[in-house]
C-alpha cells in the first residue's frame, strides 16, 4: 500500500496503518489451528440440523472464482454439508467463470440455481454510477449480488449462507475512497434520483439494517466464512480446483465478471490511481503468501492487455447502449466520491466500531 490510499498513515519505522491494524487486531482473532476446526465442526454439526427436513441444509453462493470455488468443494466433500448452489447473473458472467461454475456442479453432482438480474435495469442503475463520477462503479452488481443471497435466504426460511470471504486473501480492505459501502441506501438513492432512468421494480435491495440486524438478529440468518477456520493458501487452492476439477484460473482476483475486469483493471488505476492489486498483494503478504519484492514487481506491469483495451472499452459500451464516446466522457469526466453525494457514512464508521467490539468485525474500514 502507498500514498494512493489518501488516509494511510506510517510509523517511525514506516509501517502502514494497515499492517498495524492486521497485527493487533486480525491476527490475534484469527485461529486456523485445532481452535478453528473444533469451531467449524460445531458450526457444521448447527448446519445440518437445521436443515435435515430440507432437500438442503444451507446456501452458497457461488461465483465461480477460486474462494467460492474452494469453498464448495470443502462443505460437500469434506464436510458433507447439502448446499443450495446459488448463482447470481448480473449480465456479466465471462466465459472462463461459466466453464469453472460448470465444472464444479457436474463433478460434485449438484443442482445450480441461477438467479438472472434484470438487464435494463442493471444496466441503466450502472450508468447511473457512470454519469455520478464516482470510482465505485461496481456497486450496482455487488449489491445485487448480496441482496439476492440475502433475501432467497429469507423468503425461504434459510438459516446458513456459506460465503468465500476470508482473511487469508483480505485482510487488508479497500479505502473507503476507492470502494464505497455498497449498502448504503441513502448514496444509492441519491445516485438513482439523480441519473437513473428506469423504474427500478424487480432490482433486489438490501440495506444494512435488514441483513446485518433483522435478518442477523430477527430471523437467525447466519453468515459462515469456512475459509477462515483453517489454513487457506490460495495457490494450493488453485491447483488443486485444476487438478481436480478442470476449473481454469483467472488474470487476477475478482475478474470472473468482465465488467469487473475492465473496472478494476483499468478503469479505477487509470481515471483514479487506484489499483487494487495493491491491497490484493498486501493481503498475502501478511498471510506469507507473496514475497514483497514480487508483489512490487507485479505492479510494475499493468492491469490490463494494452493491445485489447480498446477492444474490451468497446464491448464495455456496447453491452451498456452507449457509445464508445460517451463511455470515454465518463472517463475524462470530473472526479467525485462518496462524499459527493447523500451518505451515511458516520453511521456506517460507528456501527463497524461496535461490531469490532462485540467481536464480529475484525478491521474497519476506512
Amino acid at each position: 500500500m502507498d500514498t494512493s490510499d489518501s488516509r494511510i498513515v506510517f510509523d517511525d519505522r514506516g509501517v502502514c496503518d494497515h499492517c498495524i491494524d492486521f497485527y493487533q487486531n486480525v491476527l490475534p482473532n484469527w485461529h486456523t489451528d485445532e481452535r478453528g476446526r473444533q469451531a467449524l465442526e460445531n458450526t457444521v454439526v448447527k448446519i445440518k440440523e437445521s436443515g435435515k427436513k430440507n432437500d438442503f441444509d444451507c446456501l452458497l453462493g457461488l461465483s465461480g472464482g477460486v474462494d467460492s470455488s474452494y469453498m464448495l468443494h470443502l462443505a460437500v466433500k469434506e464436510f458433507g454439508l447439502r448446499p443450495l448452489v446459488f448463482h447470481v447473473d448480473g449480465g456479466w458472467n465471462s466465459e472462463l467463470a461459466v466453464h469453472n461454475i460448470q465444472v464444479l456442479i457436474e463433478k460434485l453432482g449438484l443442482d445450480l440455481y441461477t438467479e438472472v438480474i434484470n438487464w435494463e435495469e442493471m444496466k441503466d442503475f450502472q450508468l447511473a454510477f457512470f454519469k455520478s463520477g464516482v470510482p465505485h462503479i461496481d456497486i450496482p452488481q455487488d449489491h445485487a449480488f448480496v441482496a439476492t443471497l440475502y433475501n432467497f435466504a429469507d423468503k425461504y426460511n434459510i438459516k446458513y449462507i456459506l460465503n468465500g470471504g476470508n482473511i487469508a486473501t483480505e485482510c487488508v480492505r479497500n479505502p473507503m475512497e476507492w470502494l464505497y459501502y455498497g449498502t448504503d441506501m441513502a448514496q444509492l438513492h441519491d445516485i438513482m434520483k439523480r441519473y437513473s432512468t428506469v423504474e427500478m421494480k424487480t432490482y433486489p435491495f438490501s440495506s444494512i439494517y435488514r441483513h446485518k440486524i433483522y435478518l442477523r438478529y430477527i430471523r437467525g440468518v447466519r453468515v459462515v466464512k469456512m475459509l477462515n477456520y483453517r489454513p487457506y493458501v490460495k495457490k494450493e487452492a488453485l491447483n488443486f480446483l485444476e487438478k481436480e476439477y478442470g476449473w481454469k484460473p483467472y488474470p487476477q482476483k475478482h475478474f470472473e465478471s468482465r465488467f469487473t475486469k475492465f473496472f478494476e483493471g483499468y478503469w479505477l488505476p487509470e481515471r483514479f490511481g487506484f489499483d487494487t492489486r495493491r491491497v490484493q498483494y498486501s493481503s498475502l503478504i501478511l498471510t506469507g503468501q507473496m514475497a514483497r519484492e514480487d508483489a512490487i514487481e507485479k505492479l510494475k506491469k499493468l492491469a490490463y492487455g494494452p493491445e485489447t483495451i480498446e477492444d474490451e472499452f468497446n464491448y464495455i459500451a456496447t453491452k451498456l447502449g452507449i457509445t464508445s464516446d460517451e463511455l470515454k466522457h465518463y472517463f475524462t469526466m470530473p472526479k467525485k466520491f462518496y462524499w459527493d453525494y447523500k451518505n451515511r457514512v458516520t453511521f456506517f464508521v460507528v456501527g463497524a466500531k461496535v461490531l469490532k467490539a462485540f467481536g464480529v468485525e475484525r478491521s474497519i474500514k476506512r
